[in-house]
Parts: structure tokens; C-alpha cells; sequence
């Protein structure tokens, strides 16, 4: 099996700035979506899809953040993440994303948009390569970055793992 560093060189992975993790954007469609064709969350125009590789090894973790639409992982190797979503409604879910899916592991999840999300490797894991596809397509505009004490008071039974996802 290939070493982090081996997929981290061949897939031309970068540190991805605020969330945290490793990624490289892979596909951004050239057809755009008109503000007037969206929801009326989004502020302009966005691409008609976006794709990316995305990568955990044990020294980072996709810190709580929250986006306007739905983003669809896929894992592909490595060994298991573990999910946190606090939902709007005021629950929450974990789910764990791998490739044991007779264990319960997903291989593909969906996280829907306004939903707060944060994930790591699950303990004892070397890396984690997975991706995440969004339509409407992923513009910084729609990312934002959770506050822990903010995160911890609306979910209070998850406060230990939301300091464990959040800087």
C-alpha cells in the first residue's frame, strides 16, 4: 500500500487553508448555474460542479465548518474517518467512512448543505483519502468556520468531541 507522503506527492495535495487537511481540486465545471437558478442562500453565480481530492493523515482534521449545499464524500483508500454533523435541528450524527461496509462503514455520504461537519481519522490510522463532489459547485463564499463555544452550547452532549474538530 501506498505510504501519505507517495499520495500526497502523486495527487499533488496541498495543505487546504481554515478546514484543515490536505486537497487538490480535480474538476470545476466550465457551465455556471445564474444567481436566479439558485436558492436564494447563495449571493452569485457558482459553477455547475466542483470535485476534489481530500486527505487525513494522523496530524490533521477537517475542522467544523458548515456550507451552503450539499457535498457528497467518497472514500477510496486508506483506513476509516470518523464524522461529526450537527444538524440544524439541533441533533447530531456520526458516521464512520471507510471501505468495511459490512461493519457499517460508508464508501459514499452525503452531507446536506447547512449542516455543521467536521471529521478525522479514526485512532490508529495512517491516512485517509477520500473526495467530496458539491452541485452547485464549492465557491469560498458559502464556507464557514465553526466557534467552538458557539458549537458546544447549541450541542452540549458533543462538546468533546466539537473541541477535538475545532482550533
Amino acid at each position: 500500500m501506498l505510504t501519505a507522503e507517495q499520495v500526497r506527492k502523486l495527487l499533488k495535495l496541498e495543505p487546504l487553508p481554515g478546514e484543515g487537511g490536505l486537497f487538490a481540486e480535480v474538476c470545476r465545471s466550465a457551465h455556471r448555474l445564474p444567481k436566479e437558478a439558485l436558492p436564494n442562500c447563495y449571493a452569485g453565480e457558482r459553477p455547475l460542479s466542483t470535485a476534489i481530492y481530500y486527505m487525513l493523515t494522523p496530524d490533521t482534521f477537517s475542522a467544523m465548518h458548515r456550507l451552503k449545499g450539499d457535498e457528497v464524500y467518497h472514500f477510496y483508500l486508506g483506513d476509516p474517518v470518523e464524522m461529526l454533523m450537527l444538524k440544524p435541528d439541533g441533533t447530531a450524527e456520526a458516521v464512520l467512512i471507510g471501505q468495511d461496509i459490512a461493519a457499517g462503514m460508508r464508501v459514499q455520504h452525503k452531507v446536506c448543505g447547512g449542516t455543521w461537519q467536521g471529521s478525522r481519522l479514526a485512532p490508529g490510522g495512517k491516512f485517509a483519502l477520500m473526495g467530496t463532489t458539491m452541485s452547485p459547485g464549492f465557491d469560498p463564499a458559502d464556507f464557514e468556520l465553526g466557534k467552538r463555544d458557539d458549537l458546544s452550547a447549541r450541542y452540549p452532549m458533543y462538546a468533546p468531541l466539537i473541541a477535538m474538530l475545532t482550533r
